[in-house]
């Protein structure tokens, strides 16, 4: 008789083999095997019960430090408009959330990562988005292959197929940013296809805000300077093992007077 250690479905765990440092949420249980998916990583992942320890939904530890701006009683802002096309509706609620947060608009879609190509020009032509984010979930898979061949992957190649679809809709990647890819997308591969950024050079996990973390940095950048990107990696969950990309100049007009 397999012994559930309490564990349910909808319960929150992390692995001992993996020193506990990632929180999951429990999807289902099949024997003594759990199917989990990363609360705050882009990471689906399965384990044998034994291993799991149960744990209440810890807050997250990421902290994001939002860019100075000029006096705010005597100038307007507009920062720029993000479209985030996501394949994963917890982790897109999560975002839109800090979004609202941090005072951006943005327009959340969730489609599954192989349809975002066949969708993505009416979505463009219809919201007019400054910043397009392109994400989900992925997965490098050794047994497939090189990590330098795209089809090792789980959706690089829908990720790519759908910025080469945006870039078809606007060329420059100054009136129009892209922000793509998920945990252990083929980085190379996404910004050949004309991302501005991407996850992810070291083919690591990603934290579900990273995307975000990079639009609202760039939204909230006035318009034709170009980003310290740097810092902005460095905000990222694991800095630019995680995601990287151009220097890209910010979107924000600014007003005067208020």
């Amino acid at each position: 008789m397999v012994i559930h250690l309490n564990i349910e479905v909808g319960d929150y765990v992390t692995r001992k083999s993996y020193n506990n440092d990632t929180v999951f949420k429990v999807l289902s249980i099949t024997d003594d095997t759990v199917y989990l998916k990363g609360v705050y990583v882009r990471l689906y992942a399965d384990s044998k019960i034994n291993d799991l320890k149960k744990v209440n939904e810890a807050k997250d530890d990421f902290k994001f430090l939002k860019s100075e701006t000029d006096n705010r009683e005597e100038y307007f802002y507009l920062p720029g408009k993000i479209l985030h096309i996501d394949g994963d509706s917890e982790y897109l609620d999560k975002c839109l959330k800090f979004y609202k947060e941090n005072g951006v608009y943005a327009i959340g879609k969730k489609i599954n990562e192989e349809e975002i190509a066949n969708q993505i020009i009416p979505l463009l032509n219809e919201y007019r988005p400054d910043i397009v984010i392109i994400t989900g979930h992925d997965a490098y898979y050794k047994k497939k292959g090189a990590k330098e061949d795209v089809n090792s992957y789980k959706n690089s190649k829908n990720f790519a197929k759908a910025i080469r679809a945006a870039r078809k809709y606007e060329k420059s990647q100054e009136k129009l940013v892209i922000i793509a890819g998920a945990c252990q997308s083929d980085y190379e591969e996404l910004i050949k296809a004309g991302a501005n950024f991407a996850s992810s050079p070291k083919r690591v996990n990603i934290h579900a805000l990273d995307p975000a973390i990079i639009a609202i940095s760039i939204a909230l950048t006035k318009r034709n300077l170009p980003i310290d990107i740097v810092n902005i990696l460095e905000q990222t969950k694991y800095g630019s093992d995680g995601i990287g990309g151009i220097i890209t100049n910010g979107l924000m007009y600014v007003g005067f007077p208020r």
